[in-house]
C-alpha cells in the first residue's frame, strides 16, 4: 500500500509538472512565431478551468455542482478516488470557437450575434475511468452557456486602447526599418555599416516580439477582469452519456453494464455571485438508463426456484446546491447532493419489467439492483495554481435515505491547460 501510495503521489506530481513546463516552451514558441506577426490576433483564454464536464456526469469531480466551463483551449483532466493507478483521463475543447474565433480579431467576437456567441461557448468533452468493481467507463458530454452575466471578451473598455497603441508602434518600427535599410544601401563606411546593422538587428527583434507583447498585455488584462469578477453568474446547459464495461484480465470491453452508471441524461447548471466573497451554485439533471433486475422466482406447487432476469426503463434525479468562499485562487465549498429514482422498490420495478406466470411467487429477498444512497455532503476547494493548472479536491460523505452514515470518500481532480 506504501509503495502504490508514494507511485500515485509521483503520478500526480509528474502531471502536474507536465502542465508548467510547457509555459517556458510556448513562451519561446510566440518569439518564434514573432516572425510572421498577425498584431490584430489575439485570444485570451485563462477565465475558468474547472473540471470536464463528463467527469460531473460520471459523479467523481470533488464538487458535483461546478462553476463554469470555459477554457477556450484545450484541457487535459485526470481524476482519481483511490490510490490505484488508473487511467482516469477526460479531453475538453471548444470547436466553435477554435474553428471561427480562436487568433481572430476580438472585434469579430463583438460583431457576432447571440446565437454565435452561444454556438461559440460549445465544450465538447470525451473521457474515461475505471470504477471501484474494475468496470470500465467511457463517455461524453457536450455543455453550453446559456447565459452569462459578465462575459470578459465583451468589456472592450478593458481592452481600450491597446490596438491603437500597437499599431502606431508598428508603424513606428516598420517606419525606421525602412530608414535604416536605406542608410545601410547609401553608407561608404564599414563601421558606419556594422552600426547601422545591429540597430537594424534590434529594430527587428522588437518588430518580431510586438505580437507576443500585445497578446500578453490583452490577456493580463482578461485575467484581471475574471479574478475581479470570478463569481459573476451564468447558466449552463448540457448533455452526454455514459457507457460502463465489464472487462476481462487484458482490458477488454465485454459486457455492458445495465444499471445508473449506463445512460445519457440532461443537466441544467447555473450560480450567481453574493459580494465578493460568496458564490452559490445549483444543478438539476435527469438521467434515463436501462436497468437489469436478478432475481428467482419459486413454483407453488413443486417449491422448485427458477433463476429470472428483468429489464426495466429507470430514470434518476438529482439535485444539488454548493456555497463557495473565497476568490479566483483558492476557494472552498460546501455543498448538498441529492439523488432519487423514478423507481424506488422492488415491487416497482417488477411491475414495469416482468409479468409473474401462473403458479409462480418471486422470491423478493433475491432481487438484486442496484441501491441508491442520496444525501451526500461534500466539503472541499479549488486551489489554481498558476493560469494552467487547477486542482480540485473534496470530501464526500455519503448517507442513506435515512440520514444513517454509509461512507466517505477523499476525491482529487488536476485539471490542465495544454497550451
Amino acid at each position: 500500500m506504501r509503495t502504490l501510495h508514494t507511485l500515485s503521489i509521483a503520478a500526480l506530481m509528474a502531471t502536474i509538472i507536465s502542465c508548467l513546463l510547457p509555459q517556458s516552451y510556448l513562451r519561446a514558441q510566440d518569439q518564434n512565431q514573432g516572425q510572421n506577426p498577425d498584431n490584430t490576433r489575439f485570444s485570451p483564454r485563462e477565465f475558468s478551468i474547472p473540471p470536464s464536464p463528463v467527469f460531473d456526469l460520471m459523479s467523481i469531480t470533488p464538487s458535483q455542482v461546478n462553476k463554469i466551463s470555459d477554457i477556450k483551449d484545450f484541457k487535459v483532466d485526470w481524476s482519481f478516488k483511490t490510490w490505484r493507478l488508473n487511467p482516469n483521463l477526460a479531453l475538453q475543447a471548444q470547436p466553435i470557437w477554435e474553428i471561427m474565433y480562436n487568433r481572430k480579431s476580438i472585434s469579430k467576437y463583438y460583431r457576432a450575434s447571440q446565437l454565435m456567441r452561444r454556438l461559440a461557448s460549445i465544450d465538447v468533452s470525451l473521457g474515461t475511468i475505471v470504477n471501484e468493481d474494475n468496470d470500465r467507463r467511457l463517455g461524453y458530454a457536450v455543455k453550453m452557456n446559456l447565459f452569462r452575466q459578465r462575459d470578459p471578451l465583451l468589456q472592450q473598455e478593458v481592452y481600450e486602447g491597446i490596438d491603437e497603441r500597437y499599431e502606431q508602434e508598428e508603424r513606428e518600427l516598420t517606419t525606421k526599418l525602412k530608414d535604416l535599410n536605406h542608410q545601410i544601401d547609401t553608407s561608404n563606411s564599414v563601421l558606419e555599416r556594422a552600426a547601422i546593422r545591429s540597430q537594424l538587428r534590434q529594430t527587428e527583434e522588437q518588430l518580431l516580439g510586438l505580437a507576443m507583447r500585445r497578446r500578453n498585455e490583452v490577456s493580463q488584462r482578461a485575467r484581471a477582469y475574471t479574478e475581479e469578477y470570478w463569481n459573476a453568474g451564468y447558466l449552463d446547459f448540457a448533455y452526454g452519456r455514459v457507457n460502463t464495461y465489464q472487462v476481462d484480465s487484458a482490458g477488454r470491453l465485454k459486457t455492458l453494464r445495465l444499471n445508473r452508471n449506463s445512460g445519457w441524461a440532461m443537466w441544467l447548471n447555473g450560480g450567481w455571485g453574493i459580494g465578493r466573497r460568496l458564490f452559490v451554485a445549483g444543478l438539476i439533471r435527469n438521467s434515463w438508463y436501462e436497468e437489469q433486475l436478478d432475481f428467482q422466482i419459486r413454483n407453488l406447487s413443486t417449491g422448485g426456484m427458477v433463476v429470472q432476469k428483468a429489464v426495466t426503463q429507470n430514470s434518476l434525479l438529482s439535485t444539488g446546491l454548493s456555497l463557495r468562499y473565497g476568490g479566483p485562487i483558492y476557494n472552498f465549498f460546501l455543498e448538498f447532493f441529492y439523488e432519487r429514482k423514478k423507481l424506488n422498490t422492488t415491487d416497482e420495478a417488477l411491475k414495469e419489467a416482468f409479468t409473474n406466470p401462473a403458479g409462480f411467487e418471486v422470491v423478493g429477498t433475491s432481487v438484486k439492483w442496484t441501491a441508491v444512497n442520496p444525501n451526500n455532503i461534500t466539503f472541499g476547494g479549488d486551489w489554481r495554481i498558476n493560469r494552467n493548472v487547477a486542482i480540485n479536491y473534496g470530501i464526500r460523505s455519503i448517507f442513506d435515505e435515512n440520514w444513517k452514515f454509509t461512507s466517505m470518500q477523499p476525491v482529487v481532480t488536476v485539471s490542465c491547460m495544454m497550451r
